[in-house]
C-alpha cells in the first residue's frame, strides 16, 4: 500500500510537470481535437463510405480517438522517460527510499489521466459542437473501454521501451516520425480501403491499426464492417494483437530500461 501510496502522489506530480510542457499538452492531448475540427470544416457535412452518409466529424472521430490513444500513452512516455533519463531525474529517483514501481504507477497515472481527459473533452466537441451522434448502447461503450485500455497500455509499456532508443536531444524526432507515418497508413486521416494493399498489410502489424478499427467499431453503423480489410469488425482478433503488442512492450521494458543515462553510473 506504501508503494501504491506513493504511486498516486508521483501521479499528482507527473501530471503538475506535464501540465508545464506547452508543447507536450498540444501535441498529444489537443493536436486529436484541432484535427478533427480542421477535418470538418473542410470536408463539411455531407460524406459517402459504405453506403452510409454521415459528416466528416462522424468519419474522421474513430481515427482521432485512436491517435489520441497512443499519442498520450506511447509519444509521451517515450520523450518524458527520455527527458528524464538524460537530465539525471531518474538517477536521483532511483537513489531515493521510493519503490522503482512507485515511479511506473506515477507514469501510468499520468497516462490514464490524460488519455480520459482528452476523450471526455474530443467526445464533447464531436457531440456539441459538430452534432455527432455517440453511442447508445452498452455493448458499443464496452468495445470502446477495452479498446481504449489495451490500446493505452500498449502505448505506454511500449513508450517506455522505445525511450532507450534515444535521447532527449533526438527523441522528438525519432518518435515523432515513425508515429505520423503509422496515421497516415493505419486509417486515420484516410479511408483505410484507399491505402494500397501492402501498406495495409504494413499497418496491420502495429497496434494502431486495430485501435483504429475497433473504434470504426464502436462509431460506425455495422454496414461499414465490410470495409475493412476482413470484411468484419474481428473483435477477437483486434483484442489477441493488442494483447501480444502490451505483452510484447512489458517484456522490452524489463529487458532494456535503464536509469541511468549511457556512459553514466
Amino acid at each position: 500500500m506504501n508503494a501504491v501510496a506513493l504511486g498516486l502522489d508521483r501521479t499528482v506530480i507527473e501530471l503538475k510537470m506535464y501540465s508545464r510542457e506547452k508543447e507536450a499538452v498540444f501535441f498529444s492531448f489537443l493536436f486529436p481535437i484541432l484535427m478533427l475540427a480542421l477535418f470538418s470544416v473542410i470536408f463539411g457535412d455531407s460524406m459517402e463510405a459504405g453506403g452510409a452518409q454521415m459528416s466528416a466529424a462522424e468519419y474522421f472521430l474513430p481515427g482521432m480517438i485512436s491517435a489520441g490513444v497512443l499519442l498520450t500513452s506511447f509519444q509521451t512516455m517515450a520523450m518524458s522517460v527520455a527527458a528524464e533519463r538524460d537530465d539525471g531525474t531518474l538517477k536521483r529517483l532511483r537513489s531515493t527510499p521510493m519503490p522503482p514501481v512507485s515511479y511506473f504507477l506515477g507514469k501510468v497515472g499520468l497516462v490514464v489521466v490524460t488519455a480520459l481527459a482528452q476523450q471526455v473533452v474530443l467526445l464533447v466537441v464531436a457531440r456539441f459542437a459538430f452534432g455527432v451522434d455517440l453511442p447508445d448502447t452498452a455493448g458499443r461503450w464496452i468495445t470502446f473501454a477495452w479498446v481504449f485500455g489495451l490500446g493505452a497500455f500498449a502505448g505506454t509499456v511500449l513508450g517506455t521501451a522505445y525511450s532507450s532508443l534515444a535521447s532527449a536531444r533526438t527523441v522528438g524526432a525519432v518518435v515523432v516520425a515513425p508515429m505520423l507515418l503509422l496515421q497516415f497508413i493505419s486509417g486515420v486521416y484516410f479511408a483505410f480501403t484507399d491505402i494500397p494493399s501492402w501498406l495495409q498489410q504494413v499497418a496491420s502489424i502495429f497496434p494502431l491499426k486495430w485501435i483504429a478499427q475497433g473504434m470504426r467499431s464502436v462509431f460506425f453503423p455495422d454496414v461499414m464492417a465490410s470495409m475493412e480489410m476482413g470484411g468484419a469488425w474481428e473483435h477477437g482478433r483486434t483484442a489477441l494483437v493488442l494483447v501480444v503488442w502490451a505483452v510484447a512492450g512489458l517484456i522490452l521494458c524489463v529487458l532494456t530500461f535503464r536509469w541511468f543515462k549511457r556512459g553514466t553510473t
